[in-house]
């Protein structure tokens, strides 16, 4: 199991920062657009400028707030958000700001007043900080705890000063930040209950910085030393997904959390190519190769390495664990490029990390690469009775020492002739126990080829209900709730309930409608069948176990109609439901309409 950022999912989603455009990056001053999630609170006259003492030079722009002659009151800017925040009395929220006087001083004390206020004026939490008379950038942190919790989430941070103290005056603002605690406290960390969510799943690994999302073009593709150290140094970029992001979420970011969650890490390098089409020349890829190998240093390397002396000065002195590097993204589709690319990527990487499993991202026969791949990330978005007919896809596949990384994979259309069209074409907004039950069919298939197949994980794993450019997605959320869809159900049923060894059976009709797998677990010693039925008619099954067992086992059931899905507002319309069944060396089940089942039996 493994996350692929998009859709929000990183801003806005895992990475716990509340605002919304915070620091203006990669926004054009003076337009309407760079005041996205931005309004001017009792007549402050707000605008995006690039400043002309900027805060950075990687934050070149600021929020400048005029305030009109003879105001009065309480003026200043709000932020919404991501849609809107969560906010609980039980937190202590974090929030902080710069600021400076860019042209006349004021000459009375200025105090600014920080609040949490929802959008029809209760305020929640409040702090007041004075705001010194510079013209040289100052940083106000604060800390709010709300008195009470919010209703919804239709609420935004204020940031406002007396008028009478400045009117006529103009301050500039830049970063602003607003955070909740955070999943295992971790510093400019994740949001809690996503983070939750997900290691309910179990996962084993995570791959980043997340898919396509590697870059649109050379220019704009992610860059790792662009992600680390303070935020005042990341200038952000336009992320493949049609929004900005801040990187505040970055390599030392990902990799803390990784860890802190008991999970392996698969980075992906970017290896010369972008979503636009455009593939490097060969003569061209040297200084990227580098890039590459330092983006690998800094995970591995040692304190007395370059790479390994910036991630110490950051806090880090321990390498962290790294077995395997994605080398680009669904290169399959600039194939002829690639055959120089991985070449030339591999070979010089290679050389300095010999101990790392680098995996290819063509085809695993065109174009043939050298050298060989160890291992291919394999992907593919299919209707749910494509699942099902291919659950024997690797069964085929020669035993020759190169393995497979089901990297990507998700049901998400009825209509084989139009996948990737919209919801009236067949496109599903959200998985259904019919997608759902044909994924599980699929991950038999993977179970028993387990021995080629080392990794797989359902895409995209997360997507903001009210941002999301692809549907569906194993987890919906928004700013204050998560859903889990009947795959994500699924996706945990196998992740939790893991074999030792496959124990070879019966095998179902490849061109049936009724799928299993059959594992045995070491410790405590049982045995585990996991069921897929794909179609409305319950099945009767007898299984046949190799030793005795005991009277009675348990049976997890995922079950619901062709078209059940868990969506905003009714989340759990499909949930996994447990109960005591007779067992015997010969054991009977029925397994319902749409159903996926995992029976656990415990040797006698």
């Amino acid at each position: 199991m493994r996350i692929t950022l998009v859709q929000h999912s990183g801003d806005g989603g895992l990475y716990a920062e509340l605002l919304q455009n915070r620091a203006f990056q990669k926004v054009t001053p003076g337009t309407s657009d760079a005041l996205l999630a931005w309004h001017p609170v009792n007549g402050a006259q707000i605008a995006v400028v690039a400043d002309s003492k900027p805060l950075s030079s990687a934050l070149p722009n600021a929020l400048q707030v005029n305030f009109p002659t003879g105001a009065t009151g309480q003026l200043g800017v709000g932020n919404e958000g991501f849609w809107g925040f969560n906010v609980n009395s039980s937190w202590t929220y974090s929030a902080s700001f710069f600021f400076r006087f860019p042209s006349s001083l004021p000459s009375s004390p200025v105090t600014a007043t920080i609040s949490l206020v929802s959008t029809t004026g209760t305020v929640f939490a409040t702090a007041s900080a004075p705001l010194a008379a510079t013209a040289s950038w100052t940083q106000v942190s604060v800390s709010l705890r709300p008195s009470h919790s919010a209703p919804n989430i239709a609420n935004n941070l204020t940031v406002t000063v007396s008028g009478a103290a400045v009117a006529g005056h103009t301050i500039n603002f830049a970063l602003f930040s607003l955070f909740p605690p955070t999943f295992k406290n971790q510093k400019n960390g994740m949001r809690m209950d996503i983070a939750e969510a997900l290691l309910e799943l179990g996962p084993s690994f995570f791959r980043f910085p997340g898919g396509n999302n590697l870059g649109q073009t050379v220019d704009t593709r992610w860059q790792w030393n662009a992600t680390v150290g303070p935020l005042t140094a990341r200038p952000g970029r336009v992320g493949d997904w049609s929004y900005v992001n801040t990187d505040g979420l970055g390599l030392l970011e990902y990799l803390t959390w990784i860890e802190s969650m008991g999970m392996q890490n698969i980075m992906a390098v970017w290896a010369g190519y972008t979503l636009n089409g455009e593939s490097l020349a060969e003569n061209q890829l040297t200084p990227y190769i580098e890039q590459a190998r330092q983006q690998i240093e800094f995970v591995v390397g040692g304190p007395d390495t370059t790479g390994g002396a910036l991630r110490a000065s950051l806090g880090r002195t321990q390498p962290f664990v790294l077995n395997f590097v994605e080398v680009g993204n669904e290169d399959f589709f600039a194939a002829d490029s690639y055959t120089y690319r991985w070449r030339d990527f591999v070979g010089n990487l290679s050389a300095s990390f010999p101990n790392i499993r680098f995996i290819g991202t063509s085809t695993a026969w065109d174009p043939l690469l050298t050298p060989t791949p160890k291992s291919y990330d394999v992907h593919v978005y299919q209707t749910p009775s494509w699942f099902a007919s291919n659950s024997f896809y690797y069964d085929s596949f020669e035993r020759n020492g190169t393995t497979y990384f089901e990297g990507e994979y998700a049901a998400i259309s009825t209509n084989p002739d139009d996948i990737f069209g919209t919801p009236a074409d067949g496109r599903l907004l959200w998985p259904t126990m019919q997608s759902s039950s044909g994924e599980a069919a699929f991950m038999t298939g993977l179970e028993r080829n387990s021995d080629i197949v080392f990794a797989a994980s359902y895409a995209p794993l997360l997507g903001h209900i009210n941002g999301s450019q692809w549907t569906p997605n194993l987890i919906g959320f928004d700013a204050g709730s998560v859903i889990r869809s009947t795959s994500f159900y699924v996706q945990k049923l196998f992740s939790v309930n893991r074999g030792d060894v496959y124990l070879p059976s019966t095998l179902p009709n490849p061109s049936g409608t009724v799928f299993w797998s059959v594992t045995k677990k070491n410790s405590p010693a049982s045995f585990i069948i996991k069921i897929a039925n794909t179609v409305a008619t319950p099945a009767s099954l007898s299984f046949v176990l190799p030793s005795n067992v005991r009277s009675s086992g348990t049976a997890q059931i995922l079950t619901g109609a062709q078209t059940a899905s868990n969506v905003p507002g009714n989340p759990n319309v499909v949930v996994p439901k447990t109960s005591t069944i007779v067992t015997g060396r010969t054991t009977n089940f029925t397994a319902p309409g749409f159903s996926v089942s995992v029976l656990t039996i415990s040797a006698a």
